[in-house]
């Protein structure tokens, strides 16, 4: 009995063994959403950044910088979130982000975007897990293309749901319309029909009366 009990622990031992360590990794509730690309001058912008860690049961802290490399410049400048360190971006930067140091989600708000703000934008984490081991230090960097227009334009996705939606709309119009005609063309021949019956039916009482009358005669 005792040897049978130890077969199955060992078992069950191999079989947690065989299962990948990636399904112990979970995000929970984070979920790494790219960021918008096109801004319209002259409004707010949220320039999106989120990093979610691989195990979210460790513990970690992490922190984030944002470099932006106008259009046509080959450097990155330095933007800081607590210190500005360029002026083209005095004042109209906030922290969208994570507030505890367990930074995921690394946004900031650009307020009154203007087409010199054009280029690309790369968030950089530098995040840092306390393993039981040894604590392990990663960088992520993500890259967002913006591009400042005067009109936002619309999404292919609402463009093709107007269109389907206009093709609905028409497709029912055909279909009422087709029904419509269906039930006339039913209800005008069965008036026909009931017409006609009637016709045959008053020709044969007239007929079925003046045969009455022949035969009164021949009387």
């Amino acid at each position: 009995m005792v040897n049978k009990y130890v077969c199955k622990l060992l078992y069950s031992h191999r079989l947690l063994s065989l299962i990948p360590d990636n399904l112990s990794r979970c995000h929970g509730g984070c979920s790494e959403v790219d960021s918008m690309t096109e801004a319209v001058a002259g409004e707010n912008f949220l320039l999106g950044c989120i990093s979610c860690k691989i195990r979210e049961e460790v513990s970690a802290k992490a922190t984030v910088d944002w470099y932006f490399k106008p259009l046509g410049e080959e450097e990155f400048r330095h933007v800081s979130i607590q210190n500005v360190l360029h002026e083209d971006f005095s004042s109209r930067l906030d922290w969208h982000g994570t507030e505890d140091p367990d930074i995921q989600v690394g946004a900031i708000y650009v307020h009154n975007i203007t087409f010199n703000d054009t280029g690309t934008y790369r968030c950089t984490f530098q995040r840092t897990l306390f393993l039981p081991q040894a604590d392990q230090r990663v960088t992520v960097e993500k890259d967002v293309e913006l591009s400042v227009v005067t009109v936002a334009s619309r999404e292919l996705a609402a463009v093709i749901s107007e269109i389907m939606m206009f093709v609905l709309i028409i497709g029912l119009q055909l279909w009422l319309i087709g029904i419509l005609v269906y039930c006339y063309k039913k209800i005008s021949a069965e008036h026909d029909a009931r017409e006609a019956r009637k016709a045959l039916k008053a020709q044969a009482e007239l007929l079925e009366s003046k045969d009455s009358c022949d035969g009164v005669q021949l009387e």
